[in-house]
């Protein structure tokens, strides 16, 4: 007798992902996969050797003992030598590098998988290097992109507009003013980000789909402009398929502190995987922290890579800081185990970067988000924070680095966040939804459900 679910008969399939660097795209791959693996769908992960940071070996670790039955293939990196100019400026960018380099090895890789995978899900940023591989073995592609739906319009449409960008503007959408464009992409010169950009978007229009970890109902607009034909024309079918939820092997012992804290009342902080902070502005931000009259938890970073970061914390913020953030806080230099502080009941409030990822995470568990982009994509997402009445954003304060915010505005803007009851009721609103529509009987008609459906029939 077949195994059956909500979906009704559950026929074979075999779905294969292919993440690329860093942990903002590692994470919602693994989500993706353990979600196709409690559907019956036979997963393959690719991993690639080696990784570029501990933290994602030590998290593929726990995916793969938490779920057996997904396999792992390796696709071991080529040793080169002539990566691109300015790649060496950014190991993530570098890593891609090498692995967009090294996808000529994946024909042979994927031609011995047994049985041949039904479809492929690629990350965004291997698009033009994976899609002609995918063609010629025969194999659908499909390409996960790992920010939101609103991100989306200017990745796929960059090409056309780099010429003249003073902004980005579709009809029946908010423009997205140039001051929240990635400052590498409005450079006269070309640099990686913007190489990847240009490439990368126009290969989508070759994809067999684009996959997006967003609510439908919160980029509405977005998804029926991408799926509509406004934005750009011959771009296959974009579906919302999250929140993706946290996976099993997330679910973690965060660090004891919490616990002694009231509901609510702590205010965490963090500026994800890959953002480096100079010295300067962390001692502010810290200070800031110390005189917001809230308990925070703080993870420090001023390294982009932690294989790189071999100092101790006081080393960093230095004596003073120290005594002072163990009187109010706690502050660590290491990567945490995210969502399993956030859906901490002591947790009241984020201040993040607002990588899409710690976007999707504080709506996933309803934590308010105080704002402050760095880099990439997060002016976007901050600006979908705000709209969605998740959040507040200090347009002032510019793109980290651009200047150094002072002490006194962050405990400002931290405390204005924690004591706006408007924010956490719309926060938990928002996670009511989140986990509502995850559900698979009650996604939308194209959103996971409904790919299942078609890869089954592959």
């Amino acid at each position: 007798m077949a195994d059956t679910n909500e979906l009704g008969p559950l026929p074979s399939s075999h779905i294969t992902l292919l993440p690329s660097s860093g942990m903002g795209h590692l994470t919602p791959f693994l989500r993706l996969a353990g979600l196709l693996a409690s559907c019956n769908v036979k997963v393959t992960f690719i991993t690639r050797e080696p990784p570029v940071s501990l933290a994602e070996s030590q998290i593929l670790c726990h995916f793969f003992s938490a779920f057996p039955q997904i396999s792992q293939e390796k696709l071991h990196l080529l040793p080169l030598d002539n990566l691109s100019a300015g790649s060496e400026d950014d190991p993530f960018y570098c890593h891609i590098e090498v692995i967009r380099q090294s996808s000529q090895l994946l024909s042979s890789l994927l031609r011995s998988l047994s049985p041949p995978p039904s479809a492929i899900v690629t990350d965004m940023s291997l698009t033009a290097a994976v899609v002609p591989i995918t063609e010629a073995l025969k194999i659908p592609n499909f390409i996960f992109f790992t920010s939101s739906a609103t991100m989306l319009i200017l990745f796929v449409s960059f090409h056309i507009l780099a010429g003249s960008m003073d902004g980005v503007k579709i009809p029946s959408l908010e423009a997205t003013p140039r001051s929240w464009i990635p400052p590498p992409l409005l450079q006269d010169k070309n640099n990686l980000l913007k190489t990847y950009i240009i490439e990368n978007g126009k290969a989508m229009t070759k994809s067999d789909g684009i996959l997006v970890n967003t609510l439908d109902s919160i980029e509405q607009s977005s998804l029926l402009a991408l799926n509509g034909g406004k934005v750009i024309k011959g771009l296959p079918s974009v579906t919302a398929i999250g929140l993706l939820p946290p996976c099993c092997f997330e679910d973690n012992q965060p660090l004891t502190w919490l616990d002694d804290q009231p509901a609510g009342s702590v205010v965490y902080v963090s500026f994800g995987s890959r953002t480096a902070i100079s010295r300067e502005q962390l001692r502010e931000l810290g200070n800031g922290l110390v005189g917001c009259g809230y308990k925070f938890l703080w993870v420090v970073k001023d390294k982009k890579v932690d294989r790189e970061d071999g100092e101790e914390l006081v080393d960093v913020i230095g004596d003073e800081l120290m005594e002072s953030v163990k009187e109010k806080g706690v502050a660590v230099k290491h990567w945490v185990n995210q969502e399993s502080i956030l859906k901490h009941p002591a947790v009241g409030g984020f201040l993040s970067h607002c990588g899409w990822n710690s976007v999707t995470e504080a709506m996933w568990h309803g934590v308010r988000v105080l704002a402050w982009p760095q880099h990439g994509d997060q002016k976007i997402n901050a600006n979908l924070v705000t709209s969605i009445g998740l959040g507040i954003w200090e347009k002032s304060w510019g793109w980290g680095g651009e200047q150094i915010v002072m002490r006194e505005q962050i405990a400002e803007k931290v405390r204005q966040m924690m004591g706006n009851e408007f924010l956490r009721s719309q926060a938990m609103c928002i996670r009511e939804e989140a986990r509502n529509r995850i559900e698979l009987h009650r996604s939308s008609k194209k959103g996971l459900t409904e790919l299942i459906k078609m890869w089954k029939k592959e």
